[in-house]
């Protein structure tokens, strides 16, 4: 009885990893709250788990030329000295807008402000498919600031 009941609890557990890897293309993106104060929510897909991933407009090296014409080191943190990576997540959605632009890993308060606003000027898109069909993909993408 305790092996079955063993075998049992691993076979449960096999189906748990099998559903929560099948969700693992999606994820939901905190879209504030409303009204009543409950958080909202948009249901968007992972960058990696898509079948056409969303492009800048030219592609990366185009992006990362658009971020270095764009980029204004904030001149207090210039004169410091402050310098890094500005990690950033975006939602790409399914007509090619960005939105949704949060920090995932900042450095400091005016260069995590810059990073923001840089991606808040992308142009549109080409929006990633699933299936054939465009759908909203979250995108993570760096900013660095270098002196």
């Amino acid at each position: 009885m305790k092996k079955l009941i063993l075998l049992f609890i691993f076979i449960s557990g096999l189906l748990d990893i099998g559903q929560n890897s099948a969700m693992a293309q999606r994820c939901r993106v905190n879209t504030g709250t409303n009204a009543s104060g409950s958080i909202q929510y948009l249901e968007v897909y992972e960058y990696d788990y898509v079948s056409e991933k969303p492009s800048f407009p030219g592609g990366d090296a185009l992006l990362v030329s658009f971020i270095n014409k764009t980029r204004q080191y904030p001149k207090e943190a210039y004169r410091k000295g402050i310098q890094g990576r500005v990690t950033c997540s975006f939602v790409v959605n399914a007509d090619g807008t960005v939105s949704h632009i949060s920090i995932l890993r900042g450095v400091e308060q005016s260069l995590n402000q810059e990073a923001i606003r840089i991606m808040s000027k992308m142009p549109e898109w080409k929006p990633g498919r699933h299936d054939g069909h465009p759908v909203p993909v979250r995108v993570v993408w760096s900013v660095p600031f270098r002196k």
